[in-house]
């Protein structure tokens, strides 16, 4: 609640040059330079309205800095998906786009829907975060590189070699920053050893989660399930039943889980005997592996929440 007795709502639309803010229900707007400066300025201002919540999209990470400085200042900040601003404009009929119109557009829908305030990551997982993400674009350039090869005239082959070579050693480097980083925290630590000791559960998804998912073990199965996108949602009307599906989410989270649980129905009892029996029930390979994803998360998610190593026995009571 404001000091004025009115709850007030912020929404920030960030690009690369601007933080443009917009104030619910008074009607203020200011822009600021995304920048160091630009940010403090953006603190200053937001302040004085002690505002019921902070929205920001996200936007690729331009709005990283000025979520941490809002944060850390004690504003309630949440950062949502851009979808969710353009699913409500539609919804609400506001089709004109211009910064101005978006930075109201995000405050209206702060006041209207009151996203849920999650826990943000703290400077450390954001470099975890971060070296995630450096990590996939690397694979990806390998793969691309590699692709390459198999088609490349003689002339380059030794060039795209050499490029793969350096990349590779981009790679170990990477993996090697990421280890020495969970190693400095014995929270992570303990995390760490709690997930990888689930089978089928590498360092690879352990980090991912540790970065992008601080909700682990802070909620309830269905809410971590529909968080990450793996919970199956509904598309009925009137008589028409459509088919389930996921959708939204973190993707990045989804597809090293996809990898996880592919590799978890060979070597984890407890989601290779759920895989089998949705195959012997009719189920088809796409809808059984994501099952299996919520099952991995699910479980994994307890196992967080209850400090608890993984145990064969104890696997179906956790999921």
């Amino acid at each position: 609640m404001s000091e004025r007795g009115k709850e007030v709502f912020i929404g920030i639309d960030v690009s690369k040059e601007k933080l443009d803010v917009a104030v619910r229900p008074t009607g203020e707007f200011m822009s600021f330079s995304n920048n160091e400066d630009g940010i403090s300025c953006v603190v200053d201002f937001v302040k004085q309205f002690f505002p019921n919540l902070v929205v920001l999209e996200a936007t690729g990470g331009l709005e990283t800095a000025a979520v941490a400085v809002l944060a850390d200042k004690g504003l309630p900040v949440v950062v949502i998906n851009p979808r969710q601003i353009r699913d409500f404009a539609k919804a609400t009929g506001k089709l004109a786009k211009t910064d101005v119109i978006d930075a109201h557009l995000i405050a209206r829908f702060g006041e209207a829907v009151r996203p849920e305030l999650r826990p943000l990551k703290d400077q450390e997982a954001q470099k975890l975060a971060a070296l995630i993400t450096r990590r996939r674009q690397i694979i990806n350039m390998i793969t691309v590189e590699k692709n390459r090869l198999t088609t490349a005239p003689q002339w380059t082959r030794k060039d795209i070699q050499t490029n793969i070579a350096w990349l590779e050693k981009c790679l170990k480097k990477i993996d090697n920053d990421l280890q020495n980083l969970l190693k400095k925290s014995p929270v992570w630590r303990e995390k760490d050893s709690i997930l990888r000791s689930a089978p089928g559960v590498g360092p690879v998804l352990s980090m991912t989660l540790l970065s992008n998912l601080p909700e682990l073990g802070a909620l309830n199965r269905k809410e971590i399930a529909a968080l990450v996108g793996v919970a199956p949602l509904n598309r009925d009307s009137g008589l028409f039943r459509g088919k389930r599906m996921i959708w939204g989410g973190r993707a990045a989270i989804r597809s090293v889980l996809y990898m996880s649980a592919t590799c978890a129905m060979r070597f984890n009892p407890a989601i290779k005997k759920f895989y089998e029996r949705l195959r012997l029930a009719g189920k088809l390979h796409k809808v059984a592996i994501t099952a299996c994803m919520r099952k991995l998360l699910v479980i994994l998610n307890t196992m967080i929440k209850n400090r608890t190593q993984w145990s064969p026995v104890q696997s179906q009571k956790l999921s």
